[in-house]
């Protein structure tokens, strides 16, 4: 999960009776990237996505938050059947429009885990199932192949190219691409330490 920035609603009016609103839903895509805002799978190539409140609009919770543009995020139909009508206001889900993820998550290999420390990290991972079967999955495919080129690039003896080559890897951690996260942590953990 990588920070998001919240854009501006586009459609205030629309947001006063709509909250999946095509303008506002729209805005809440392009700034995840068409990604889901937990998970980080492209949600955009394979679903239409959801619009998720970060704090349940269910009637016994916080109804008065349905329509407010500070509580929505556009997730994927697996975290959003997960997290249901769950939130904790003790220790709430981390928030990446509001917050920075990377407090409380930390990539381990293709697995997420919570910082040391982080009771809101754990629940989140918890409530969401970040760990699923066919999110591991993917991330190791991901991940394989990004070591794959890692490889390679730190294999080629002409430096231009290694250069080159490692500053297109390095887009690879960049926050509009799939698992990101994860990516940037293997990118990071496979740079040459520098001899003193």
């Amino acid at each position: 999960m990588r920070r998001l920035h919240r854009p501006i609603c586009p459609n205030p009016e629309a947001l006063k009776s709509n909250y999946k609103h095509p303008d506002n839903k729209g805005a809440l895509l392009r700034a995840s990237h068409g990604k889901c805002m937990y998970c980080e799978s492209q949600v955009s190539h394979v679903y239409f996505g959801d619009v998720e409140h970060i704090r349940p609009k269910a009637a016994n919770m916080y109804p008065e938050l349905e329509f407010e543009w500070s509580n929505l995020g556009y997730c994927c139909a697996r975290c959003n059947n997960a997290k249901k009508d769950q939130f904790d206001a003790v220790c709430p889900l981390v928030d990446p429009y509001s917050e920075d993820p990377s407090m409380h998550l930390i990539a381990f290999g293709s697995s997420v885990r919570h910082k040391t420390g982080s009771e809101r990290g754990a629940n989140t991972i918890a409530t969401i199932d970040l760990n699923r079967a066919e999110l591991i999955e993917k991330r190791a495919i991901r991940l394989s192949q990004l070591q794959n080129a890692l490889d390679a690039c730190y294999r080629t003896v002409n430096g231009n190219v290694r250069a080159t080559l490692l500053a297109a890897l390095n887009e690879e951690g960049d926050a509009d691409k799939e698992f990101s996260m994860f990516a940037a942590a293997l990118i990071d953990a496979n740079r040459p330490t520098t001899a003193n």
